[in-house]
């Protein structure tokens, strides 16, 4: 397993460097029959299941199965044996471009200022070159909408645009979330309801880029459409919402925006 080093660092997170990764004891969870399995997802799962921002095990279990098409990793993180950080993501190969969703990221309190969160970010540029070494290296990452009323929701935001992600214009590209409610309450509710979200990218090595493709972003989503499929009802994943018909052609410009703006 390849292990991120200072150069994966975003240029907001270089101070995370003065942080010896190499101090804290670091388990990658790649299969549903590792011993570290269920204490990485009942993190992950008490932090994000009731809000309805995570799939349900089973679902996490079937995309762990879909190896060696996407590589899904759950990075479990202790210091002394206490809990310190959790967080997962997918890599997948599209067209010669590894995109990785980034799903969960999730820092204990006493780990938070630390220079941690940095390290956390840079676990998934480790995992896309695993899976495909001299391939470009998209990070995204679905985020809710700003609200001024909810002040974590805006410390995401400034997390994520100090470690180089810009959003992909959302008046451009209206994008959808699939629904991760357990299936019992989707159907209960008459069927999928996915949620609009941001969609925020870091172009690992082209940071200061201001513009994307219509055909790249049609490829980032087209990949993330993929990654949710591999756990996700096909029914649910049919949902009008998530249809690419109405995104900008190939050849149009996308403003990459700052996630304040």
């Amino acid at each position: 397993m390849f292990t991120p080093t200072a150069a994966d660092l975003a240029p907001g997170d270089r101070k995370s460097a003065a942080l010896e990764l190499a101090t804290f004891e670091i388990r990658r969870v790649r299969s549903a029959g590792d011993p570290d399995f269920a204490e990485a997802y009942d993190h992950l799962w008490g932090e994000f299941g009731a809000k309805h921002q995570m799939e349900e095990r089973g679902a996490i279990e079937r995309r762990l199965a879909a190896s060696p098409a996407m590589l899904y990793e759950m990075v479990l993180v202790k210091k002394q044996g206490r809990f310190a950080a959790v967080r997962d993501h997918t890599a997948i190969t599209f067209a010669g471009e590894t995109v990785v969703h980034l799903s969960h990221n999730l820092v204990a309190p006493e780990f938070r200022r630390t220079g941690l969160a940095g390290w956390m970010r840079a676990f998934p540029i480790a995992t896309a070159r695993e899976l495909a070494a001299d391939a470009a290296i998209t990070l995204v990452a679905e985020l809710e909408y700003a609200d001024a009323g909810e002040m974590g929701s805006i410390w995401r935001l400034r997390a994520y645009e100090r470690g180089g992600f810009r959003k992909i214009d959302p008046s451009t590209v209206r994008y959808h979330q699939p629904d991760l409610r357990s299936l019992e309450e989707i159907d209960r509710t008459g069927g999928a309801r996915p949620l609009p979200m941001q969609l925020c990218a870091r172009l690992v090595g082209q940071e200061d880029a201001e513009s994307i493709s219509g055909g790249r972003v049609r490829q980032i989503v087209e990949a993330l459409y993929t990654v949710y499929g591999a756990g996700l009802r096909a029914a649910d994943m049919a949902h009008p919402a998530l249809s690419l018909a109405e995104y900008p052609p190939d050849d149009a410009t996308i403003a990459l925006l700052p996630l304040s703006a």
